[in-house]
C-alpha cells in the first residue's frame, strides 16, 4: 500500500512576459485600457492554474499575479504589492534599502537599514560584484513611508484576485487553492513617521491586513501568510543580538499575526517562513532550532519553510526533536530556488522520508523552498515543480 504525499508551493510562479509589460504600462499611466488588463490577467491566472495542474501540484495559487509587478519602482511583488492596497502610506525620494524600518521603545532591539544587513556586509566584494552570481539589484531611489493612519484601501483589488483564481480553479474541477498575503511582521517593514513605536505600526498593519485575509477565507479559499521577516530580522539587527532578545523581539510580531487571524478557521491557513531569497552565502542566518518553537506559536493549520537549500538542508533533524501540535501540517521546501540545478525525484523522495520519519507521513506536504517567480528562469522553476511531484510520488510508494 503507498502513501499519498500532497504536493504545493511557496507562492510566486514565473509571469508570462505579456503580463509584465502591460502591469508596468499600466503603473507609468502609459495606457487607458484597463478591461484589456484585467482580461489579461484572467487569462493568464488560467494559464498558471492549468500549468500547475500539468506538472502534478496538488494545492495550487494563482502564481501571485494579481499582487503588483506593476510598480516602476516595485522591488519584491510578494511585498510590495500591499504599497497600493494601504493607506497612509507615501513613496519617498530616498534609497530604498537604506530607510531604517524600526521605531523601537527604549530597551527593544531594533532593524537597521536593509544595506547594513550583516550578511551583505560580510560578503561585501562578493554582493557588489556584478560577476558573482550574488550581486544586489540596483535599489530604486524611492521608497515608501507611513504618514498617516494605516487603512485597507485593496478592497477592489483582492476582489479581482479572488474572482479570477476561482474561475480558474472551477475549470479545473477544483473547489479551493491557496492566496497569497502578507503578515503583518512582513508588512510594516518601511519608514514609520506616524506611529509612536514599531509596535503600533505593526499593530496598525495587522488591522489593516485582517480585512484582506478574512475577504480570501470568507471566499473559501486557503490563506497563505508570508512572513520571511520572522527569520531574516536577525541578519537586520546589528549588532548580533542574544537569541532570547530576539525571540522577544519576533514575538510581537507573532503575537499581531495571531490577532490578526483570530477566529479565522486555522484548517484554511498557512504560515510561510524563509530567510529571504536573495541569492548569497547567507551564514548569518539564525538556525531553524532557534525559532521552531516561535513559529509554532503562530495559530495556522500548516508551517512552509525552506529545507532544500544547501544552508539549512541538515536542519530536518530539527523535526526529530520537535513534537509538532496535534493536527497541524508542516510544507518543507524540497526544492530550492537557490539554484539552476533540477532537484532529481530521488533526492525530493529521500528528502520527504527525512521529514515523514520526524512527524509522519500523513503530516507532510511537499513544498518549495520559496516562490520560483523571478529567482530561477521560467523554463527551471516548472522543471523544479515537475520534479517535486514526481519526487512525491517515489516517496509515497516507499512510505
Amino acid at each position: 500500500m503507498s502513501a499519498r504525499v500532497l504536493t504545493t508551493h511557496a507562492g510566486s510562479l514565473p509571469r508570462p512576459e505579456a503580463l509584465v509589460a502591460r502591469s508596468l504600462e499600466r503603473s507609468a499611466g502609459h495606457h487607458d485600457d484597463e478591461p484589456g488588463y484585467q482580461r489579461l490577467l484572467a487569462q493568464a491566472v488560467a494559464d498558471v492554474v492549468a500549468r500547475q495542474r500539468e506538472v502534478g501540484i496538488d494545492l495550487v495559487n494563482d502564481g501571485e499575479y494579481g499582487h503588483s509587478m506593476g510598480h516602476r519602482y516595485d522591488y519584491g511583488s510578494w511585498w510590495t504589492y500591499v504599497f497600493q492596497r494601504l493607506g497612509g502610506l507615501e513613496l519617498v525620494e530616498t534609497p530604498a534599502l537604506e530607510i531604517a524600518q524600526a521605531r523601537p521603545k527604549p530597551g527593544q532591539l531594533a532593524l537597521a537599514s536593509f544595506v547594513e544587513r550583516r550578511d551583505w556586509n560580510e560578503f561585501a566584494e562578493a554582493y557588489g560584484d556584478p560577476s558573482s552570481g550574488c550581486a544586489l539589484p540596483t535599489p530604486p531611489n524611492i521608497a515608501p513611508v507611513c504618514r498617516g493612519p494605516i487603512t485597507y484601501v485593496g478592497q477592489e483589488a483582492i476582489q479581482h484576485d479572488i474572482a479570477n483564481f476561482k474561475a480558474a480553479l472551477a475549470s479545473h474541477g477544483l473547489e479551493t487553492g491557496f492566496l497569497n498575503s502578507v503578515a503583518p511582521g512582513s508588512c510594516a517593514r518601511f519608514g514609520n513617521e506616524h506611529y509612536e513605536s514599531d509596535e503600533e505600526l505593526i499593530y496598525a498593519c495587522a488591522d489593516a491586513m485582517r480585512e484582506e485575509y478574512r475577504a480570501i477565507i470568507d471566499a473559501g479559499l486557503a490563506l497563505q501568510l508570508d512572513d520571511p521577516a520572522i527569520a531574516e530580522n536577525w541578519d537586520q539587527i546589528v549588532p548580533e543580538p542574544s537569541v532570547e532578545d530576539y525571540k522577544r523581539f519576533t514575538m510581537i510580531r507573532v503575537e499581531a499575526l495571531n490577532y490578526a487571524i483570530r477566529d479565522l478557521p486555522t484548517d484554511r491557513i498557512r504560515f510561510h517562513l524563509c530567510w529571504g531569497s536573495w541569492h548569497g552565502p547567507h551564514v548569518t542566518d539564525i538556525p531553524m532550532a532557534d525559532i521552531v518553537d516561535v513559529m509554532l506559536q503562530i495559530d495556522v493549520g500548516a508551517y512552509s519553510f525552506e529545507a532544500a537549500n544547501v544552508r539549512h538542508e541538515h536542519e530536518w533533524r530539527v523535526w526529530s526533536d520537535v513534537e509538532l501540535p496535534e493536527g497541524k501540517v508542516i510544507l518543507p521546501g524540497v526544492v530550492s530556488h537557490s539554484t539552476n540545478v533540477v532537484e532529481h525525484p530521488e533526492l525530493v523522495a529521500e528528502r520527504i522520508a527525512r521529514f515523514a520519519d520526524g512527524v509522519g507521513a500523513e503530516n507532510v506536504i511537499a513544498s518549495t523552498d520559496c516562490g520560483l517567480g523571478g529567482r530561477v528562469h521560467p523554463q527551471v522553476a516548472w522543471a523544479k515543480l515537475r520534479s517535486l511531484a514526481e519526487g512525491a510520488q517515489l516517496a509515497g510508494r516507499r512510505l
